[in-house]
């Protein structure tokens, strides 16, 4: 049984927001951030590979008052723990499922950046009926991951994660940073996301690339929205998705452009909202 634990009382931009704790089982226990009237329009924020619910502090203070805003740290990431063995995108889906649970939400926007968003899709598809829409920030449209990978590049990828962590980590990072992108800013997208807690990192990794999100979109009903970094996606990308995703071309930075326009990414949420 889920339970919902308060903890202490924090400031996000002027804004009162709670640390809470939900313990899954036994092997998982999940910690996020609520701010905002019990009662108000949800929204839920999912951090990517290597990141936490931290990215979002500054979202959160420019988010209109009256939402319910609670940001999620997956399990192994930020102060989330889990001893669990499943690492693949649906199980992540669940550490979600069980804020939402223990937070009695019925209907809730899901907004994840990166690795986020396909977790975000998930969520959409174990819970129809509570996701009204489900909101990517810079995921889903990378054709080096999606869709489905053939065990031959899905061992490449990973093992290039095995056998170089720090190196493979720089090249995502590098990979998301258009040019112009300030080198004290990969600098310290870098630091954060090798420190990533092993092995959960590593197995995290290998179900995001063996994630076959073609086949997950078939059975997910709800809108999807992407907004994509112009420079990092490709045509082929929009030719293939933009049938099932609305893509919406920003240009707020690099990949990680919650962290660095938080103001402008809140309007493109609220816009979502409604």
């Amino acid at each position: 049984m889920d339970l919902r634990i308060p903890m202490e009382t924090v400031t996000l931009t002027g804004r009162i927001s709670k640390n809470l704790v939900v313990q899954r089982s036994d092997h998982t226990t999940i910690r996020y951030t609520a701010a905002g009237p019990a009662d108000g329009p949800a929204l839920v924020l999912i951090h990517g590979w290597a990141c936490d619910r931290g990215d979002f502090d500054a979202v959160t203070g420019h988010l209109p008052d009256g939402y319910r805003v609670l940001a999620v740290d997956l399990a192994e990431h930020g102060e989330s723990r889990s001893t669990r063995e499943v690492w693949t995108m649906e199980e992540f889906a669940r550490d979600v499922a069980a804020v939402l649970e223990a937070e009695s939400v019925t209907t809730a926007v899901v907004a994840g950046h990166s690795l986020g968003a396909a977790v975000a899709v998930e969520v959409g598809r174990l819970l129809p009926d509570a996701v009204s829409h489900v909101v990517a920030l810079d995921g889903l449209l990378h054709l080096s991951m999606f869709p489905a990978q053939s065990e031959e590049r899905i061992s490449t990828v990973v093992g290039m994660f095995h056998d170089d962590f720090p190196a493979a980590v720089r090249g995502l990072v590098e990979g998301g940073s258009p040019a112009g992108t300030d080198p004290a800013l990969t600098d310290a997208y870098f630091e954060k996301m090798v420190a990533v807690r092993q092995p959960a990192g590593l197995r995290a990794i290998e179900g995001l690339v063996r994630w076959d999100m073609d086949a997950v979109l078939r059975e997910t009903k709800q809108p999807i929205t992407v907004f994509a970094v112009r420079d990092l996606v490709t045509q082929e990308a929009i030719d293939r998705y933009g049938d099932r995703l609305d893509i919406v071309l920003v240009d707020l930075g690099s990949h990680h452009f919650p962290v660095e326009a938080p103001e402008a990414t809140a309007r493109l949420l609220s816009d979502v909202m409604g």
